[in-house]
């Protein structure tokens, strides 16, 4: 249950799907309610496959990279700073799309992917981390991978709700909620960042 917990808190703050609904409402606009659900379960199952990928082959990219699992947290954990810093800064909590790839994905038939599962819910911070998770037996992997697919279903829960928070939060409200995911953010990039330095340097921790 420890792992299965610490997968889903991880990831839910790094997917952000509440990050994701103004980008989600602008490209369904024209759908109708049943279509727009469609687009979101499409979604949040493309991400489960896409963290899943980059957990199961995780450790095999690190090892053709020639690359240490410290050195990707040390990188994943400085990239996630930097998404926090994004969130917290006041009129920064731009949309992970920009407006020339919005518009272009107007046209698309099929925003389900891109877009929306990548790199909206799966981006590269989420990825670094799954690839980053070390889950040495079998039950642990797929506790694991549980976990993913918890972080969908509440995704898939934000992205189907998403007219009614929105209404209901307002633009202050949803300023607010990306402070506190920007914060949680920080503090996760900040432990990886230091696990990896206190891994690769143990005197500085003593």
């Amino acid at each position: 249950m420890e792992i299965l917990l610490a997968t889903f808190t991880t990831l839910f703050s790094l997917v952000n799907p509440f990050g994701a609904m103004p980008v989600f409402l602008t490209l369904t606009s024209d759908d109708s309610g049943a279509e727009r659900l469609r687009i979101a379960l499409r979604a949040c199952l493309y991400m489960v496959a896409i963290l899943s990928v980059a957990f199961l082959g995780g450790q095999y990219i690190l090892n053709f990279f020639g690359i240490s699992i410290q050195h990707l947290r040390i990188a994943g954990g400085i990239l996630l700073m930097r998404s926090a810093f994004d969130l917290l800064t006041p009129g920064a909590n731009r949309d992970r799309v920009g407006p020339a790839a919005l518009e272009e994905s107007k046209l698309k038939d099929d925003v389900s992917f891109t877009p929306l599962a990548m790199p909206m819910l799966s981006g590269p911070g989420s990825m670094a981390i799954c690839i980053g998770l070390i889950r040495p037996s079998y039950p642990d992997k797929l506790l694991t991978l549980l976990g993913f697919t918890l972080v969908a279903l509440a995704s898939f829960a934000v992205l189907a709700s998403s007219l009614r928070l929105t209404r209901l939060l307002g633009r202050p409200g949803m300023a607010a909620l990306a402070r506190i995911m920007g914060f949680i953010t920080l503090a996760i990039g900040v432990n990886f960042f230091a696990t990896a330095i206190g891994a690769l340097f143990p005197g500085l921790t003593k």
